[in-house]
């Protein structure tokens, strides 16, 4: 007798089937993708989609990406893509708690930041100076994996993508989708904060009081306060939500971390210098699109679309290299 049962993809459905709550996003009920496909003997649709993010060029840009200091000097400051992997974890906490569809949470997680700029929002707003509305990099992230980098991912786990950022104002139709909401910015408030003190721009006895006493110390009981907050409350609302009470202090924590993190008036100087970056490398490419990667280019995109696809692809430390390669005088 085998110590091993197989756990093939009917199997995997029929288990959705009874174990998944009646809210859950069964695998085999989703909208599907744009290109059939023939099932995978062995994989759900949205296993497969979590499999195809985790080995796409995109997600690899994240780990040389911003998310709140550029290029910091330290070693255990976050960065894009180990916020992302914060964000799947918590993600699938919460998912699983509630007996949601956990391959569907973690995808959307892992997908949702891919189209981020280079140097965070302050490359996200340096963007938007050059189109109509608003740049966004969820919108980015869709595009990402539907054009430049496709990878025929089910709809739900596009629209989960689309809709994460709180300003985009919707749900994603699916309870996973939601929870990505949450994961997010739990996971950036929690390690922004730690990383604002391990910067020493703040001290635990920096941060107010009617945030310290729902959440307790910054870190780890933080991030286990707001996803059991996040648990209960959708539960009883039977809808993705957080108990009123520590939504109001999270808000509280947010704008309190724009105030002394994000928007110091001591990093205004480097905002500067990444938007001027950002702003200098569109105006070059717009005007030497022929030196724009072919993999950018596309003929049903216009000449500003190609050049901010490429441009938003970049590392930080690709497009600081690129700048001073353009712009910086040479000596000899």
């Amino acid at each position: 007798m085998s110590d091993f049962v197989l756990r093939t993809t009917e199997v995997a459905l029929q288990r959705e089937a009874t174990d998944l709550a009646p809210g859950a996003t069964r695998s085999n009920a989703g909208r599907g993708r744009a290109i059939p496909e023939d099932p995978d003997p062995w994989r759900t649709p949205f296993e497969r989609d979590h499999d195809r993010i985790m080995h796409s060029k995109a997600l690899r840009r994240l780990k040389h990406k911003t998310q709140v200091f550029m290029n910091p000097e330290g070693d255990h400051f976050v960065t894009r893509m180990t916020h992302t992997l914060q964000v799947t974890q918590i993600g699938s906490a919460i998912a699983r708690a509630l007996s949601l569809n956990v391959a569907l949470a973690e995808a959307v997680c892992l997908g949702h930041d891919v189209g981020h700029s280079p140097f965070g929002h302050t490359g996200e707003d340096a963007l938007s100076e050059f189109v109509e509305g608003e740049w966004l990099h969820s919108e980015q992230s869709v595009r990402i994996y539907e054009v430049l980098e496709p990878l025929n991912l089910t709809f739900e786990v596009l629209e989960g993508i689309r809709t994460h950022s709180w300003k985009i104002g919707e749900t994603a139709g699916t309870h996973e989708g939601d929870v990505v909401k949450y994961a997010d910015r739990i996971a950036y408030l929690a390690h922004d904060a730690q990383d604002a003190i391990r910067a020493g721009i703040l001290t635990p006895e920096s941060f107010p009081a009617d945030v310290i006493k729902p959440f307790g110390e910054p870190g780890r009981e933080w991030v286990s306060t707001m996803v059991e907050a996040v648990i209960d409350e959708s539960y009883r609302q039977n809808e993705i939500a957080m108990e009123p009470s520590l939504l109001e202090a999270m808000h509280t924590l947010r704008a309190f971390m724009f105030e002394r993190v994000y928007l110091r008036p001591e990093a205004e100087s480097q905002r500067r210098r990444a938007t001027q970056v950002v702003r200098d490398l569109v105006t070059y490419y717009l005007e030497h699109l022929d030196q724009v990667p072919e993999s950018y280019r596309h003929d049903e995109a216009d000449d500003l679309t190609q050049v901010i696809d490429y441009v938003a692809g970049m590392t930080d430390r690709y497009a600081i290299r690129t700048h001073d390669e353009l712009f910086r005088p040479r000596l000899f």
